[in-house]
Formats: C-alpha cells, structure tokens, sequence
C-alpha cells in the first residue's frame, strides 16, 4: 500500500510541475510568439518522500511546561460542618449536642493562575 501511495505522489509530482512548466511556456508564448517551440520540455521529478523530513525532526525530552490557565468555574466537592445544639427528650434525658458532617458539590470560581502540566517525549519535526 505504501508503493502505490508513493507511486501516487510522484505522478501528482511529476504531473503539478508539467502544469508549472506548461503554464509558464504559455505566458511567454504571447511574448515570444516568433521564437520555435522547445523540443523537449524538462519535467522535474519529486524524488523526496516523506523520510527526507527526518533530517529536520529531532527528539524532545519529556518536560514540565508552564501553562497559564484562564479563570473558569469548578464543581468542588465541600465538606459542611454543623453544629447541633444539645437538648432535652422527651423522657427529659439530656443529650449532648454534636457535629454533623455533610459532604455537597458548590460551584467556586477559580481565577486565573499559571499551571505546570507534563508534557510527554515526542517527536518534532517542524518545517525549518
């Protein structure tokens, strides 16, 4: 599958700078109408493939980036603590009063702030 892709691209290749060089023989013909045709017409060969990028790649180590993130709202998980006074039954026994614990989601701002996320190793291979 990957000859005939390459095969594919060097056609397209091959026929892209046809229509350049044809393109450019028919602006000129208006100009140099006298001059004789050219007997053979030059076609350039993409003879590069995707491997000849690899010369411009190069290895980037995983590393810690520093990224700002922009204020926005979050559902937080809160921890409620209530006190519940001490009181009398109905028997008239006492009972001591004491903490209640509830846990609830609450929507909190949270502002702008700089962050550190990992960023894994990877390759780059931008035009230079």
């Amino acid at each position: 599958m990957t000859t005939s892709i390459r095969v594919r691209r060097l056609v397209a290749g091959a026929a892209a700078s046809g229509l350049l060089a044809g393109g450019a023989a028919f602006g000129l013909s208006g100009t140099a109408a006298a001059a004789p045709a050219p007997t053979s017409v030059a076609t350039t060969v993409v003879t590069g493939d995707h491997h000849d990028r690899h010369d411009r790649c190069e290895w980037k180590k995983g590393h810690w980036e520093k990224k700002w993130v922009k204020g926005h709202w979050e559902k937080k998980w809160t921890h409620h603590k209530t006190w519940q006074q001490g009181h009398h039954d109905k028997h008239g026994k006492w009972h001591n009063g004491n903490w209640d614990h509830d846990h609830s989601y609450k929507w909190v701002y949270v502002p702008g702030h700089w962050d550190h996320d990992w960023v894994k190793g990877h390759w780059s291979c931008h035009h230079r």
